[in-house]
């Protein structure tokens, strides 16, 4: 059974930045998508960031493109979020997701982790 832990999450004033960690386990890098996800108050869940297997190529939406980065350590087991010039809008639970097949950047992940609370004031 895979397991996802976020941390990392806070409140932060607007321009500031956060990383968030995903501690994962029994999940192999080379093998599985990796994403974060977000949902705020009253709005569905969004698709952020994702790290393809094995390459480690990435892709993050429009939305936070320049801003936010995805990355992983290997030999930590440990999936990061490097979100910087944090708005006011990005304010919202995040998620670590993962899934063993299918095209990674379908926001339809399997395994989730309990979600970290970002929020950045004005």
């Amino acid at each position: 059974q895979v397991e996802l832990v976020e941390s990392g999450g806070g409140s932060v004033q607007a321009g500031g930045s956060l990383r968030l960690s995903c501690a994962a386990s029994r999940v192999v890098y080379s093998l599985y998508c990796m994403a974060w996800f977000r949902q705020a108050p009253g709005k569905e869940r969004e698709g952020v960031a994702t790290i393809w297997p094995g390459d480690g190529s990435t892709y993050t939406t429009d939305s936070v493109k320049g801003r936010f980065t995805i990355s992983q350590d290997k030999g930590k087991n440990t999936l990061y979020l490097q979100m910087n010039s944090l708005k006011p809008e990005d304010t919202a639970m995040y998620y670590c997701a993962a899934k063993r097949s299918g095209f990674c950047g379908r926001w339809e992940y399997e395994y989730w982790g309990q979600g970290t609370q970002v929020t950045v004031s004005s």
